[in-house]
């Protein structure tokens, strides 16, 4: 706990067995409370793994349904469970779990409701491994977002995340994508809401055996991003109605 808010770490996992023993073992045990691992159907020992380091909940996707569709299932448990902070964080070692701290510190004591670990604040994306190309993505997609958005973020595109409970409640992330748009689309919700959003910077590492979208994939995934950001805009005008901004509560346009 941090200042009596609960912390639950959530592990979206997926073919994750080389690296999740990594990544669990720097996850701060004296703050987090609960520690919850979905398997998305890995064809490896991922499950096998997660077992015997005791993870405290471990779920299981009998088929792979998609990374959105995993963090689905994470959150429903972490908020079950009564977390009041919950932090998503990829099992495949490219995001330090040693941020944890500072992050919840951020939510716990009022100052923002979701916080982003930001690779582009650190200036050593490339260097830890990006590709180039993803980079650049990065940047024009940002660039385009925070115009359409009204937002001076530096990424969009982090999968380290932390929210709070109260925050979480008041999506219906069911609606969202089971694919890669599903944390573009979150993001864009938040700052619908006028959710308050703080980044931190957080270093890079991109191994061999870290998850990664392929070109194709990512192509997809940038077009997906320009049609939440338009939906976005044009949700905003009142014109128009999607599903993806409904809320649990009404929420000023």
């Amino acid at each position: 706990m941090i200042n009596g808010k609960k912390i639950a770490v959530v592990l979206p996992a997926y073919n994750a067995e080389k690296t999740l023993k990594q990544t669990y073992e720097e996850i701060p045990g004296d703050i987090v409370d609960f520690i919850i691992l979905t398997d998305d159907g890995s064809s490896d020992r991922t499950l096998e793994l997660a077992r015997k380091l005791s993870i405290d909940h471990i779920i299981r996707h009998e088929v792979n349904r998609g990374y959105g569709a995993n963090q689905k299932t994470c959150y429903d448990r972490a908020l079950e469970l009564g977390s009041d902070i919950v932090v998503m964080l990829h099992p495949d070692y490219q995001y330090t779990p040693k941020l944890i701290p500072a992050m919840c510190h951020l939510i716990a004591s009022g100052l923002y409701d979701a916080v982003l670990g930001s690779r582009i604040l650190s200036k050593g994306a490339v260097k830890g491994g990006m590709p180039l190309y993803k980079y650049i993505a990065n940047r024009i997609l940002t660039f385009f977002q925070n115009i359409l958005l009204n937002q001076k973020l530096s990424e969009y595109h982090t999968g380290y995340r932390a929210f709070s409970a109260e925050l979480l409640r008041k999506i219906k992330y069911h609606n969202n994508s089971d694919g890669y748009i599903f944390d573009n689309e979150l993001l864009a919700q938040i700052i619908y809401l006028k959710a308050r959003i703080g980044e931190i910077s957080c270093p890079v590492r991109y191994l061999p055996e870290s998850s990664s979208i392929d070109f194709f994939r990512s192509i997809i995934y940038g077009l997906g991003v320009i049609c939440v950001s338009l939906k976005f805009v044009l949700q905003k005008t009142g014109l128009f109605s999607f599903k993806l901004f409904s809320f649990q509560e009404s929420v000023e346009s």
